[in-house]
């Protein structure tokens, strides 16, 4: 046995306790831990409270944001932001006693995003459109709106309705995001396309149950059967 002697250490009782260890810095963390994210202030606290802290974190967002990371960032339950997100959306159509805004907060696919109100359209229109080239042509327009409507649609199926060649303009239509690949069609094998949600958010859509009926007067695609083997899908 060695003469050197081990050195003391400290009674089993006097070793680092468990919360302290836990309250130690994040490296000392064991990887996998759950850590609480959680604001080190209370957003009730900010002035006009969570109603405004909602709408300064609203008006930053560039794409549809839902209630569940709204309440992740505010520290706050789901069912609060909902709530809070219903009294915004009332206060700016004027229903709690202000005068209506141009601007809305409405629903617009998974998420809620602050809109311009369509009373404004127009005027909106005129500034967002001044001077921009980047336009859809009409043969672009005319064939999102049959893909909207009849999706998911081979681009044979989409010719067939058009009556003209639209592989060039279904490829512009996906660089813009607004249409994309959903599959293959299980018989012919020509590729499926159908709408984004990126197309719902520009709309101001909540979903494809908001289009307005214009359906009824394209032809079922089931009548379209076999226009991919005359015409060929192009892809």
């Amino acid at each position: 046995m060695s003469d050197q002697m081990a050195p003391d250490l400290p009674p089993s009782d006097e070793i680092l306790p468990d919360e302290d260890a836990r309250a130690a810095g994040p490296e000392d963390a064991v990887p996998g831990d759950a850590v609480p994210d959680e604001l080190a202030f209370d957003v009730e606290d900010l002035p006009g409270g969570a109603l405004a802290a909602l709408e300064a974190v609203l008006m930053v967002v560039d794409e549809p944001i839902s209630a569940v990371r709204l309440a992740t960032t505010l520290a706050l339950p789901t069912t609060r932001v909902e709530e809070l997100l219903e009294e915004l959306a009332a206060d700016y159509r004027g229903e709690r006693g202000g005068r209506p805004r141009g601007f809305e907060l409405r629903r617009a696919g998974e998420g809620w995003r602050v809109y311009s109100a369509p009373p404004y359209a127009d005027v909106v229109g005129r500034f967002v459109l001044d001077g921009q080239s980047a336009r859809l042509t009409q043969a672009a327009l005319e064939t999102l709106a049959v893909i909207a409507y009849r999706q998911p649609v081979t681009r044979g199926q989409v010719s067939a309705v058009r009556g003209v060649n639209v592989d060039s303009v279904v490829r512009t239509l996906g660089a813009r995001g607004l249409v994309a690949d959903m599959g293959t069609d299980p018989v012919t094998g020509a590729v499926l396309y159908g709408t984004t949600g990126y197309f719902l958010e520009r709309l101001g859509l909540s979903g494809l149950d908001d289009l307005p009926p214009l359906a009824p007067y394209l032809p079922d695609v089931e009548a379209l059967d076999g226009v991919d083997d005359e015409i060929g899908d192009g892809s």
